[in-house]
């Protein structure tokens, strides 16, 4: 029990420093190269905060159990949503552009794409799954994204005055917090639910709470940390990434290995997955002065915290 204690605060650890290094040093590469802080969290930090879900998902398809894939990229979206985005306005007010605003919409058609390419494979075949031509045009849609992302929205003037962290320090900071932000989260995950065992806690109550929050923990902190250091672009550039990476990359590299099946997830499940896409976009026109505010981040919260009381309910 005590080691078992002692590989949770050293996970827990290894997290809150990856995050701090994550932060520190994309923030420094969006200062001196000109790509702006959002475009950074939307691509680099996104990708790297999304390690586990990429792990989760892949290595479930490859297992034989692909409704896994599914289930936790939709529990996984929700989640950076409802509780991270959340938590992150709560703490620091979250200024919008019309560049977040088009990646919000890009959110949302990227959600309706994988459920119409469901739909036509169901009117084709008769069974309602994401075939593996539908994983390879999420991989296509994805590459264009990013295509899109540096060619169109990633310039901005660089930082002449701040000069206190080279390019190739901030990459190394980046690599550093990634691979940081990776073990801790695995360890701490690993640790929680060994833990939750041995005080004889039920299993479905650790898959709905640890598992499920394990795997969005370096979104959380990243988040957390960036909104403390007043980098709260990165931060909405995380959450916004996150969310497209996991739909059009993950999604679609574990479709490859198997068809992912729609079963499951229920309806509940899939009504707040878009509602949660929809909530953001609301914000960004809803918001007053040009900000998802803090009173946005108590709605958000409100909505999580029903959608895990049905959780539970359900239980």
């Amino acid at each position: 029990m005590p080691l078992l204690v002692f590989f949770l605060l050293l996970g827990l650890a290894l997290v809150v420093a990856g995050a701090d290094w994550l932060v520190d040093g994309a923030s420094a590469v969006a200062r001196r190269s000109g790509i702006s802080e959002f475009v950074i969290g939307l691509t680099i930090v996104s990708i790297g905060t999304s390690a586990p879900e990429l792990v989760v998902s892949v290595v479930g398809a490859c297992s034989g159990n692909p409704t896994i894939a599914l289930g936790n990229i939709v529990g996984s979206n929700i989640m950076n949503v409802l509780l991270i985005l959340a938590i992150t306005a709560i703490i620091m007010p979250i200024s919008f552009t019309g560049s977040n605003k088009r990646n919000c919409l890009i959110n949302i058609a990227a959600s309706t794409a994988v459920f119409c390419l469901a739909l036509v494979y169901f009117l084709i075949s008769g069974d309602f799954k994401l075939p593996r031509a539908g994983g390879a045009i999420l991989i296509l849609l994805f590459a264009l994204y990013m295509f899109h992302c540096f060619r169109s929205e990633g310039q901005t003037r660089p930082d002449k005055e701040e000069r206190t962290m080279s390019i190739l320090k901030g990459a190394v900071l980046i690599v550093l917090g990634l691979v940081a932000l990776i073990f801790g989260g695995r360890l701490l995950v690993n640790s929680a639910v060994d833990l939750a065992q041995r005080l004889h806690i039920s299993e479905k109550f650790v898959a709905v709470t640890i598992i499920a929050l394990g795997t969005s923990l370096p979104e959380l902190v990243t988040c957390i940390v960036a909104a403390i250091k007043k980098r709260a672009q990165l931060a909405l550039g995380n959450i916004v990434g996150s969310n497209i990476f996991n739909l059009l990359l993950i999604l679609g590299c574990s479709s490859l290995v198997r068809g992912i099946p729609f079963s499951g997830v229920g309806v509940v499940d899939v009504v707040v997955f878009f509602l949660s896409g929809i909530l953001l976009l609301l914000t960004f026109y809803t918001g007053h002065d040009g900000k998802i505010s803090r009173t946005d981040g108590v709605i958000l919260l409100g909505v999580w915290l029903i959608y895990m009381i049905w959780l539970f309910i359900k239980l």
